[in-house]
């Protein structure tokens, strides 16, 4: 049974087995189109076109471009509301001439227009802010105006927002050592971690996510956070926290970044010590009740309910535009600061690109990451959330523009993606600061 049990979870997560050299095999956006592939119309469907989280085949491409707009049909949730108020509209000043701006793709010859990077990278839905106006909105596939899409890693970025609110509100030591607020890591990695040395990923832990190692980690975390039933010989940990307690130590913290993202959960159960609220509610209270939102969003969560901090958080488009506008300027939306001006400036800082450097991410050279935000330190001080399969809040306070983009690329990796969006990201931010 373990047997069957640890295939289902190569399948629910390793999808980035898919390598480099067998994309040329992979259907193209135009054609694994999830609405044109008929994935689960039909009452019942064909048995074809199910897809399913049981047999993990709602993670695997092309289902998978369905799946990501569709994730509360497949797994629990809880949701993150918006409150009562009526949702606060948005100005269109649409430009058609973006679709024309050109750029050159990293390690290329030939320019690319922005209009056909969005099929190159699987774009679901694509969202550009100008001074807080939308200049440029579409979607594709499963997406549309009322649907909400799974955002993986991108979750990250708000968990270390919520954290950065609690630092600036002064609730939360970021020098303290994350056993200070949760006793029960005791045993654990996480034990002597400063709240920084989470926030920032410089812990040194016993945890690879290397999906092309079936031995790794990832796989217990990915067992433990799993909803589905678990076999009757299973005798690992039950949920994500349960996990966490059994992190080991590998090294010295905050020598080096890595990017793990049990950080990320050990720093969501610290929020909801420190407040007494589960990360959707907090999340709820501090954000997404009080920027006008269009729809309620909701998290993933495991068998005893709590949310996945770091990679379960789903929301529509527009509504993370509201949330990109929201940090770009500083905390305050339509005249009201929502939250403190100092928290966002905090993650603006940036981190230490000496300890981002020996993290193993070639493309991102001179990056660095603070408080779970990516930090590109280019002369315009761009910044943005990420998540596997290309999701991104990308902002640009120089240009006054914030991208959103959800998509669902075959490959997990961003570096797939990265070569094809960044230079359009800045192309287009060029544009917009050129504009007459």
């Amino acid at each position: 049974m373990m047997v069957y049990f640890r295939s289902l979870l190569l399948v629910l997560t390793f999808t980035t087995m898919t390598s480099k050299a067998q994309t040329t095999s992979n259907l193209s956006a135009e054609e694994s189109d999830p609405e044109k592939m008929g994935w689960m119309q039909g009452f019942p469907p064909p048995k074809d076109k199910i897809v399913s989280a049981a047999d993990g085949s709602f993670f695997t491409f092309p289902a998978m471009r369905w799946s990501v707009v569709n994730m509360r049909q497949l797994m629990p949730t809880v949701e993150v509301s918006r409150g009562l108020d009526a949702p606060r509209p948005m100005v269109y000043q649409l430009d058609a001439d973006i679709d024309k701006l050109e750029f050159l793709p990293w390690g290329e010859k030939k320019k690319m227009s922005w209009k056909a990077s969005l099929q190159k990278n699987y774009v679901d839905g694509i969202l550009i802010l100008h001074k807080g106006n939308i200049v440029y909105e579409k979607y594709f596939g499963a997406l549309n105006e009322d649907r909400v899409h799974a955002v993986m890693s991108l979750t990250k970025s708000f968990t270390g927002t919520l954290a950065s609110i609690l630092v600036a509100d002064g609730k939360l030591d970021e020098n303290k050592k994350a056993i200070e607020y949760v006793p029960e890591f005791k045993n654990s990695a996480f034990a002597d971690a400063t709240v920084r040395q989470i926030m920032d990923m410089t812990t040194a832990l016993k945890y690879s996510e290397e999906y092309a190692d079936p031995e790794a980690e990832i796989w217990d975390f990915s067992a433990a956070g799993n909803p589905l039933p678990k076999p009757a010989d299973y005798q690992g940990p039950i949920g994500y926290y349960a996990y966490l307690q059994t992190v080991r130590k590998q090294g010295k913290h905050g020598e080096a970044f890595g990017y793990k993202t049990v950080n990320a959960d050990a720093l969501g159960w610290i929020i909801s010590r420190v407040t007494g609220k589960s990360v959707a509610d907090l999340l709820s209270e501090k954000i997404w009740s009080q920027l006008g939102m269009e729809q309620a969003a909701y998290y993933q969560v495991d068998a005893l309910g709590i949310p996945f901090a770091g990679g379960g958080f789903n929301a529509g488009l527009r509504d993370l535009g509201r949330f990109g506008e929201l940090i770009r300027n500083k905390g305050k939306y339509n005249n009201k600061q929502i939250i403190p001006a100092n928290a966002v400036a905090d993650i603006e800082t940036g981190g230490d690109t000496a300890a981002f450097a020996k993290s193993g991410h070639p493309l991102l050279k001179g990056w660095s990451y603070r408080n779970m935000w990516w930090m590109t330190e280019n002369s315009h001080g761009a910044f943005a959330a990420r998540g596997v399969y290309g999701q991104t809040i990308y902002i640009d306070p120089k240009a006054e523009m914030v991208i959103v983009r959800l998509a669902s690329q075959p490959i997990a990796d961003n570096s797939a993606n990265d070569p094809w969006s960044l230079p359009a990201y800045e192309a287009v931010a060029s544009y917009l600061i050129n504009k007459k």
